[in-house]
C-alpha cells in the first residue's frame, strides 16, 4: 500500500513537472518570438503608425503566461475548476492582503521616491520641468502654466492609486494568472518556499529581458548593455514576486496579485515626473523602484515577507 501511494505522488510530481515545461515554453516562445522577430524592428520607428503598433502589441504579450496555463491545463488535461484556478477573491478574513497589494505598494513606491530625492537632491525638480516638455510635446507644443501642470499631477497621483488596479487589472491579469496563480503552486509541490520565490522571481525577470534589450526600465547605451539591465530586471522581479507571491499565497488567489501589479505599473513611474533635466536621473538607482535605492522600501518588506513565510514553512 506504501508503496502503491509512493509511486502515486512520484507519478504526480512527473506530471506537475510537465506542466511546469509545457507553461514556461509556450510562454517564453510566443513572448520572445513576437517581440524579437516583431514588436523589435519596429520599436523606435519614426512611422507613429509602427511604433503605436509596438506599443500595442507590448500590452498583448501581457496575456501568454495566461495563454502559457491555458496550454499546460488542456495538454496535460488538468481540469479548471474553481478550487484549482486560484481566481476567487476570498475577501473574507484578507483585506489585510489586500490592503498590502494596493495601498502597501503605493506607500512603497513614494517611501523610495523620497528616499532617492533626499539622497540625490540636486535631481529633484519642483517646477516638474520634465513633465512640462512632456506634456508639450504630446501637445504639438501647446504651452501649460505651472498651475496647469500641478493639477494634472494631482490627478494623475490620484488615479495611480486610486483607478490603477481597475484600468490595469485586465492587462496584469494575463501575467498574474501565469506566474503566480500557475507556476507558483506548482513550482512550491517541487520546493520549499525560499527557493520557490527566488526561481520563480528570476524566471519572471528573464521573460522580460527582449523589452530590457529594446530600452524598458533601463534605457540603452548604459555599461554592461543589456546584461547589466537584465540582470537588474531579475532582481526587481525577484523582490516584487516575493511581494506578490506571499498576498498570493496567504488568500490562496493570484486577485491580491494582480491587483498589485496594476498599482505598481500605474504609479511606479510618479518620481520620474519630478526629475531634474539638467541633472539626469541614475535608472539603477531611482528613483522608480525598478532602482536599488528606489525600491529600497519593497527589498525591505520582500526580505521580511520571506523570513515569515520561511519560519511557516518549517514550524
Amino acid at each position: 500500500m506504501e508503496l502503491m501511494k509512493k509511486e502515486g505522488d512520484l507519478a504526480e510530481k512527473k506530471l506537475s513537472l510537465k506542466r511546469i515545461i509545457i507553461y514556461l515554453a509556450v510562454t517564453f516562445v510566443l513572448t520572445y518570438g513576437v517581440e524579437i522577430f516583431i514588436i523589435m524592428p519596429m520599436a523606435g520607428s519614426t512611422d507613429i503608425n509602427k511604433a503605436y503598433l509596438a506599443q500595442m502589441l507590448v500590452v498583448g504579450v501581457m496575456f501568454f503566461p495566461a495563454v502559457g496555463v491555458l496550454a499546460a491545463r488542456l495538454v496535460t488535461g488538468e481540469k479548471m475548476t474553481g478550487s484549482n484556478l486560484m481566481l476567487a477573491p476570498n475577501l473574507k478574513g484578507n483585506l489585510k492582503y489586500y490592503g498590502l497589494a494596493w495601498f502597501g505598494v503605493v506607500l512603497l513606491i513614494l517611501l523610495g521616491t523620497a528616499a532617492y530625492f533626499l539622497i540625490f537632491p540636486r535631481q529633484f525638480d519642483g517646477n516638474m520641468s520634465y513633465v512640462k516638455l512632456l506634456f508639450e510635446s504630446q501637445a504639438q507644443g501647446a504651452a501649460f502654466t505651472e498651475e496647469e501642470l500641478r493639477q494634472t499631477m494631482v490627478i494623475q497621483v490620484l488615479m495611480g492609486i486610486f483607478l490603477s488596479p481597475f484600468l490595469n487589472f485586465f492587462n496584469c491579469f494575463g501575467e498574474e494568472w501565469g506566474w503566480r496563480g500557475y507556476l507558483l503552486p506548482k513550482m512550491l509541490e517541487h520546493f520549499k518556499v525560499v527557493p520557490t520565490l527566488f526561481i520563480t522571481g528570476a524566471v519572471w525577470g528573464l521573460w522580460h529581458a527582449p523589452l530590457t534589450v529594446m530600452g524598458h526600465n533601463y534605457g540603452l547605451g548604459y555599461k554592461g548593455y543589456p546584461i547589466t539591465g537584465i540582470l537588474a530586471m531579475v532582481l526587481f522581479c525577484i523582490v516584487i514576486g516575493i511581494l506578490l507571491s506571499y498576498v498570493t499565497i496567504k488568500v490562496n488567489s493570484c486577485i491580491p496579485a494582480v491587483i498589485g501589479h496594476a498599482v505598481l505599473n500605474g504609479f511606479s513611474g510618479i518620481g520620474i515626473y519630478f526629475t531634474s533635466l539638467e541633472n539626469p536621473y541614475n535608472v539603477f538607482l531611482g528613483p522608480a523602484p525598478t532602482g536599488l535605492i528606489g525600491g529600497f522600501g519593497f527589498i525591505l518588506v520582500a526580505a521580511v515577507l520571506l523570513y515569515l513565510l520561511y519560519k511557516e514553512e518549517i514550524s
